[in-house]
């Protein structure tokens, strides 16, 4: 896709059975998301609609609009073009010569009606899904590159991803989403040789490119599933540990979260998607039990399904789980959608029984009387700013509290001469009381009864 060097954008995107507010969030957000890219809004148009299935999406009006802005010619053009005989391309050029006379009143209103904007686009963006035709008709009748949401997303997360793991997954949904986009993309229909004894007409290079991204998805998936494998030897090793998974919209605030939560230097930044990567800690000061807290893709509305399939592997930090956190922006005002589209993701890849919290973050841009509303409305939610040490604080305490409720409390008593069974307690279980005997130390502690019941097995106490 690479628009790097791009700097303006048009925003024109069809109104379906939504409201008012809900197409100003959602093309608020689309702003964001090229803003992410590096791109400046120049302009913005919308059209109501009752479908996008029409082959060009918008109407022909709408068409000629986004023309003054991209300087294209605001009609789609055949898809074929056929060379005419030269009495017949005489024979057309009379006729629009007559109709240019005829016209030509007409013609100059229209112009003052849809007189072009100071600043052209150079790129136009739907804030929908489009068709590989319906891509073609735009660009088109643009004259300019045409990009729809998933596009601009699956930019947004080549650019971010980090790890092997992520480029594998992203690599894989940008070709899954540029396969049936080829013909539109300008691929050619020469055909190379034929088969053996170079019989037959052969592939055409659009088929031949098919088949070679085909076969790219292939190995790709071969290669993540052998990543994949690694992370199941590593989450294998983490069965027995108390995990705390950061769920939510993306630019929620989970990275800052995580960072007050367990004081790494893990990525911040105000834009969306910033982070791609799972990255895992232990909870700060750590606990004991030891609690890990794990940081996740963040998820937006329509989110490209093959986006959702290729970070299903990602998202099983959540699944394996055990406690959700459900951060969202209570500032903005359509954080309750946004927790919706969570749920719904989560949903998908299987994530449904898992306990969980709702964080109301960044109270710190809200109103006493808004804090005080959130409370009435979401009882049972944290109302934190990751800025408020205490919030934090409060946070991390409640966290433990969670995990303490299902723990029992035991006195061990431990021999002398049993070596490593102590450290092996404290590293696993929160000792509340600590004496001493004749024969051994006296330990009154605190922790899973699963993990208590392998450790008096292990050392015969």
């Amino acid at each position: 896709l690479g628009f790097e060097r791009q700097q303006v954008e048009l925003f024109p995107y069809p109104i379906i059975d939504l409201n008012a507010a809900d197409n100003l969030a959602s093309l608020a957000e689309l702003a964001r998301l090229v803003h992410t890219l590096g791109y400046q809004v120049v302009g913005q148009l919308s059209q109501k609609q009752g479908s996008t299935k029409k082959s060009n999406v918008v109407g022909e009006g709408m068409l000629k609009k986004i023309a003054t802005w991209t300087d294209g010619p605001g009609v789609v053009g055949p898809m074929v073009v056929r060379k005419k005989s030269k009495a017949a391309e005489r024979f057309g050029k009379e006729k629009e010569e007559e109709v240019d006379e005829e016209t030509e009143e007409a013609v100059e209103g229209e112009e003052e009606e849809l007189q072009a904007p100071k600043e052209q686009a150079q790129i136009v963006i739907f804030d929908c899904d489009l068709s590989p035709s319906q891509l073609r008709n735009l660009e088109s009748a643009a004259g300019v590159k045409v990009l729809d949401r998933t596009g601009v997303i699956i930019e947004i997360f080549s650019r971010h991803a980090r790890t092997k793991s992520a480029r594998l997954q992203v690599e894989i949904a940008r070709l899954t989403y540029l396969a049936p986009r080829l013909r539109e993309t300008g691929g050619g229909e020469d055909r190379g040789g034929g088969g053996v004894g170079g019989k037959g007409s052969g592939e055409t290079s659009l088929e031949l490119d098919k088949r070679q991204i085909r076969d790219k998805i292939k190995e790709l998936k071969g290669q993540l599933q052998a990543v994949n494998n690694e992370h199941l030897v590593r989450r294998s090793r983490r069965d027995q540990e108390i995990t705390v998974a950061l769920v939510g919209y993306t630019n929620a605030g989970k990275s800052s979260l995580m960072r007050a939560l367990t004081g790494s230097e893990v990525l911040i930044a105000d834009k969306l998607f910033a982070t791609l990567d799972t990255t895992i800690r232990p909870l700060f000061p750590e606990s004991r039990p030891k609690i890990l807290i794990s940081d996740t893709v963040g998820f937006i509305k329509k989110l490209p399904h093959d986006l959702v399939a290729s970070f299903k592997s990602t998202l099983d930090e959540a699944l394996n789980a055990s406690l959700l956190l459900y951060v969202v922006d209570s500032s903005d005002p359509s954080f309750r959608s946004q927790l919706g589209v969570t749920q719904s993701v989560l949903s998908e890849v299987g994530v449904t029984d898992t306990p969980t919290l709702l964080i109301l973050n960044k109270k710190d841009n809200l109103s006493n009387e808004q804090v005080q509303a959130l409370h009435n409305e979401f009882p049972e939610a944290v109302l934190i700013s990751t800025r408020d040490k205490v919030d934090v604080k409060n946070l991390r305490e409640k966290i433990i509290e969670h995990f303490e409720e299902d723990m029992i409390d035991l006195d061990l008593l431990i021999p002398f001469n049993v070596q490593g069974a102590i450290g092996e307690v404290r590293k696993n279980l929160k000792v509340l009381q600590e004496s001493y005997s004749e024969t051994g130390s006296l330990l009154k502690v605190r922790g899973n009864e699963e993990k208590i019941s392998q450790i008096k097995k292990k050392f015969n106490l």
